[in-house]
């Protein structure tokens, strides 16, 4: 039977080597490096002890090998030297320079380590001490020079040797109970790690599922929030996007709509006005109306063109702007005076409340006058006739004005924060949604904004841009 490989690429799996990984490196580097190290300082804190005690032993040592008694006394000087310093000791006696063995508190041991200590002192005639290993393990030594009156060189030489067995005992122990806690922890690391991965990779594919559903174009129900990690807020993005994806959704759908809407009416319109003028019958009169009815629906049709060409080339980058000095003032009775077939229709007036002092902005003029024609436009689609139509401007605080306000009913507070979105429009029936959102882009372009404050029986749509410096001072 084969068993499924699990995906070695996974964040699961991943992510519980990363743990496997951590721990295994911190149980390494206590076996190697402090364990070792523990050991080394346990066995020269043996030798500083042993060095440190050795010295008081040598003004007796030196009284008992000087005094003419029998060997067997010396041996047991030695041995109770010996218990007393909870060490092996060996007296060495120089004889034409070389080293022998006289006394020894073992009943039988090698000598060797005692005797290449016991050589270093000779030739320098000082206290050593050291670690060395032998055939029964590693010992502790220390070895003392006694001289007699008048002699430059040491007659004996008193080598003390304590075993370190349980030195390494007890570092074996550490090391044995450092490798049980190292395999019980990287057991416990790779067990609640990959549990720990698994969870977050189960998160994470959640979101890849769900981000493939968005993609593929079908919305799904918001994703749980269950916890307020990355991961998290990462969903709560992902919640947010796909709330922001289906309202542009919409908005696109409503836009299709409107837009063949657009496209149709006036189509239809103008074949239907073809077929009409072909007919040799017409009196002049009905040829004239529907002529100016044709151009009424090609103005229509260039006006929703124009709009999505100038989207186009905003989204590309492509916009070209022209900045220079323009009195606003100027170029809203230039623009109201374009408005005077509409505001005729309208059945309502226009007032301008335009200062004597020019009002000059840093922009590009003709397409601040696109923003005005399109606020304009949309004061006159989307109120009553007769509703009256104000265009102001001033300036205020460093910056240059344009208002356009209306005593209409005011735009809904639900959809004020839309008006200014691609495609939206609150009344499909009018209008592509485009217009306001181009002039937002072209505004934002200039260094500029559009401000909207609407109360029922008002509305005001206000363009602000950078005040030329040459400008007057206005109101603050």
């Amino acid at each position: 039977m084969n068993l499924p490989l699990l995906p070695a690429r996974s964040l699961g799996n991943k992510l519980a080597l990363v743990f496997f990984a951590v721990i295994a490196f911190a149980f390494s580097v206590i076996f190697f490096f402090v364990v070792p190290q523990l050991q080394s300082n346990l066995e020269h804190q043996r030798v500083t002890e042993l060095r440190r005690q050795v010295p008081g032993f040598t003004e007796q040592f030196l009284g008992v090998l000087t005094s003419k008694v029998p060997d067997k006394q010396i041996d047991d000087f030695v041995r109770s030297v010996g218990d007393s310093s909870d060490a092996a000791v060996t007296v060495w006696t120089r004889r034409q320079n070389q080293l022998w063995p006289s006394f020894s508190s073992r009943a039988s041991a090698d000598s060797s380590p005692s005797l290449a200590l016991a050589a270093w002192v000779n030739r320098t005639g000082r206290i050593q001490s050291g670690v060395e290993s032998g055939p029964g393990g590693r010992t502790a030594q220390a070895a003392v020079p006694i001289r007699q009156r008048h002699e430059k060189k040491p007659t004996w030489i008193v080598a003390y040797s304590r075993d370190l067995g349980d030195v390494q005992d007890a570092v074996s122990l550490i090391r044995t109970r450092v490798l049980i806690a190292g395999g019980i922890a990287l057991l416990i690391a790779l067990i609640g790690g990959y549990m720990v991965a698994s969870a977050l990779a189960r998160r994470v594919r959640r979101l890849e599922t769900a981000a493939k559903q968005v993609a593929a174009g079908n919305f799904i129900e918001p994703l749980p929030e269950d916890s307020a990690d990355e991961l998290g807020q990462l969903t709560r993005t992902f919640n947010e996007m796909q709330v922001q994806l289906a309202r542009v959704d919409s908005a696109r759908r409503e836009f299709i709509a409107n837009a063949s809407h657009e496209l149709r009416t006036p189509i239809f319109s103008l074949g239907g006005f073809v077929e009409l003028l072909q007919d040799e019958d017409l009196d002049e009169e009905t040829r004239t109306e529907f002529l100016w009815l044709m151009r009424e629906q090609v103005e229509r049709l260039q006006k929703l063109a124009i709009s999505l060409l100038d989207l186009s080339r905003i989204d590309a980058g492509s916009l070209e702007l022209n900045p220079e000095d323009v009195d606003l003032s100027e170029l809203a009775r230039e623009v109201a005076g374009e408005f005077t077939p509409d505001i005729s229709r309208h059945h309502t007036r226009l007032k301008l409340q335009l200062p004597e002092r020019d009002v000059e902005a840093i922009c590009d003029r003709e397409r601040v006058a696109q923003i005005m024609r399109i606020l304009l436009d949309n004061a006159l689609r989307h109120t009553p006739e007769g509703t009256p139509v104000t265009v102001s401007a001033d300036r205020i605080n460093g910056t240059a004005e344009l208002t356009v306000s209306d005593t209409g009913p005011g735009v809904p507070a639900t959809a004020g924060d839309r008006v200014f979105e691609r495609f939206y429009t609150g009344d499909a029936a009018r209008g592509s949604g485009l217009g306001l959102a181009i002039a937002r882009e072209l505004a934002d372009r200039m260094s500029g904004r559009i401000e909207l404050r609407s109360a029922k029986g008002q509305t005001e749509f206000t363009l602000a841009l950078p005040a030329a410096e040459s400008g007057g001072n206005g109101s603050a």
